[in-house]
């Protein structure tokens, strides 16, 4: 089984397209022996990994996510770069399937030979992001690509997850005047470092302009994430490419800022310590409901709860209790 993670590992290095889309199919999955494979093959990769920008992209429906960032993986291309993107697809609440068509929206991307396109499921996991997304985005950079995007399911307040996974979080809106400014709630507007009003082309030009002259006066009143670092607010449109070159620029410089006094390894290392946390929660919980003890008990306190006989947290600790014991 080493030889086959050592066999992997070269493959992505070397950045062979197949081996990279067989490593994230590997860390999505959940059997126990493929995520025993993912931790070993993770840590072969680490040293070739953080050598990329990673960019969160989020926006409400509509708004031009795929299309934007077909123009600017294209533009990136274009400068030299290589660009890798994942784009999450959101589940059915009801069959749990995916439409999984991010890639027939980036036809010139999907088919580039500096990009690679790798649409997830969202499954279950809120955020607007997989459970994954942090593995894929370490896979990418072991494979050599040097600008990640990372494409959200929608806008909303549970949206933010990927601003704790990127160096930079771009919030995508669409035209809008008035009290639309309320559709976007407070908590992701303090989390965005780059504002973008997108599809300013056409008769909405004027409207695109108002926008963002609107947002920028309600920006004064957020704090910026980053000291040093005012937030902007600015047009494009994807259609044209308007502003898609002064985007990079404006990425470009927010690196520059947060790179100079050691501040995005910071901001990396807090997201690595949360991370582990984070995993070690879901393996815990995991490891819970397959104890003996627990999985015997478990269907007469979920009753309990369903029938109204039992508060849900009494039963929560009652398990946890059985399941402290069972380890002493």
């Amino acid at each position: 089984m080493a030889d086959q993670i050592q066999a992997l590992a070269d493959q992505i290095i070397q950045g062979d397209r197949r081996g990279l889309a067989k490593a994230i199919t590997l860390v999505e999955s959940t059997r126990p022996d493929h995520r025993q494979q993912t931790s070993a093959l993770l840590e072969t990769l680490m040293p070739r990994t953080g050598n990329s920008i990673r960019i969160g992209i989020s926006g409400a429906p509509g708004v031009g996510k795929s299309t934007f960032i077909e123009a600017l993986g294209t533009h990136l291309i274009e400068l030299g770069h290589t660009v890798a993107v994942l784009a999450v697809d959101p589940s059915s609440a009801v069959t749990g399937g995916s439409i999984l068509g991010d890639k027939t929206r980036m036809e010139t991307l999907a088919f580039a030979e500096k990009a690679f396109v790798r649409p997830s499921p969202a499954g279950s996991t809120l955020g607007g992001v997989t459970r994954r997304s942090r593995e894929s985005i370490l896979l990418c950079e072991a494979a050599g690509f040097d600008v990640i995007l990372v494409e959200t399911v929608g806008v909303g307040q549970s949206e933010t997850a990927v601003a704790d996974m990127t160096d930079m979080f771009l919030l995508l809106l669409l035209p809008a005047g008035g009290d639309e400014l309320q559709g976007i709630k407070r908590g992701i507007m303090e989390l965005a470092d780059l504002i973008l009003v997108n599809k300013s082309d056409g008769e909405q030009v004027v409207l695109a302009n108002q926008t963002m002259a609107d947002y920028r006066s309600a920006l004064h009143f957020l704090t910026s994430r980053f000291e040093g670092w005012q937030t902007p607010v600015m047009t494009c449109s994807s259609l044209n490419t308007n502003g898609v070159a002064e985007v990079w620029g404006e990425v470009s410089r927010f690196k520059a800022v947060i790179s100079k006094d050691g501040r995005l390894q910071q901001q990396r290392a807090q997201q690595a310590k949360a991370w582990m946390w984070s995993e070690m929660a879901e393996s815990l919980v995991v490891d819970l409901k397959a104890d003996t003890r627990i999985k015997h008990m478990m269907p007469e306190l979920e009753s309990a709860v369903l029938d109204g006989s039992l508060p849900a947290t009494v039963a929560a600790q009652r398990m946890i209790m059985i399941y402290k014991k069972n380890g002493d």
